[in-house]
């Protein structure tokens, strides 16, 4: 039997890609190459001209060196001439790294895993809410000091960001927090944690209680009752609407249809209305309606 040859050509093929694609980049690092020797020729020129006008005893015609405005951008000299030509590319900044709330302090030195607070006037929820990424039911029945208790501690959920900084310096030196908080309680039959959070179910106390108030680290934060509703945790596959996968809305339609549902499912009307941009916090507990039944109370972020 005659044996196959081999495909020639394919290897000639990827050959050729990767020398066009070397040449390309060898291309650009000349180009990037040149203009940063030709800026430091210039510049080299420049200084020389200066000095020796200085040896001369001449006023230099010149003053050449770095010149920066209020916001850091060369003004004068070749310096400016590059600072136009590279308009646009971004500079190194220093930021200030964003700073605690003094209140929370000594709680977050006590432990790293605190995230926040919340707390509900006229409820008996004020508590500190905690975050571990690599193990979201790490605090299920550990208390803030980490000793086993039944009532757990109030978890947000690993895949919410609670953000770092604040949001009138535009969270510069942080992050900003996701578009949606989700905080995961227990319902204790003391009524401790979230055991009186279906209480919401009655629109009279919903709405005398509409004021959620959940402090980052960083920031005092206030949120407004928008949804009460029912549901569950779903299987995986299962093509139902999931308020708990809901975090991050980065196009006008994922927002719209997670506003939609909840909006839909609510068991009344709050009022309040959001839209695409709006910030939302949610709180989520278990509920025994159906089997691995949620209740679950919406707020939008007010400040």
């Amino acid at each position: 039997m005659k044996q196959k040859k081999g495909n020639g050509k394919g290897w000639q093929n990827l050959i050729h890609l990767l020398c066009m694609t070397v040449f390309a980049g060898a291309a650009i690092w000349l180009v990037g190459y040149g203009i940063f020797t030709l800026w430091q020729d210039i510049r080299a020129r420049k200084i020389q001209e200066n000095l020796q006008a200085v040896m001369e005893g001449e006023n230099a015609s010149v003053q050449f060196g770095i010149q920066y405005d209020k916001n850091g951008l060369p003004v004068a000299g070749i310096d400016a001439f590059f600072a136009d030509l590279f308009q646009g590319i971004p500079m190194m900044e220093h930021r200030p790294e964003p700073e605690i709330i003094p209140k929370y302090q000594s709680l977050y030195e006590m432990n790293h895993d605190l995230t926040g607070w919340l707390s509900i006037e006229g409820t008996v929820i004020d508590y500190p809410v905690m975050q571990t990424p690599e193990d979201e039911n790490y605090y299920l029945n550990l208390d803030f000091y980490r000793q086993p208790s039944k009532n757990g501690c109030l978890i947000l959920d690993t895949d919410s960001e609670p953000g770092t900084g604040t949001k009138d310096q535009g969270y510069a030196g942080g992050k900003a927090p996701s578009t949606n908080l989700i905080i995961h309680g227990h319902t204790m039959k003391s009524g401790d944690m979230f055991g009186n959070l279906k209480l919401y179910a009655d629109e009279e106390y919903g709405k005398e209680h509409s004021i959620i108030s959940f402090d980052s680290l960083y920031e005092e934060r206030g949120y407004e009752l928008i949804a009460v509703f029912y549901s569950q945790v779903y299987f995986e596959k299962d093509q139902v609407f999931k308020y708990y996968k809901f975090f991050q809305a980065d196009t006008e339609e994922e927002f719209q249809d997670w506003y939609g549902n909840i909006k839909e499912m609510s068991l009344y009307d709050t009022g309040v209305e959001a839209e695409f941009g709006d910030e939302f916090i949610t709180l989520s507990c278990c509920s025994y309606q159906v089997e691995d039944g949620r209740f679950v109370v919406v707020g939008k972020r007010i400040k």
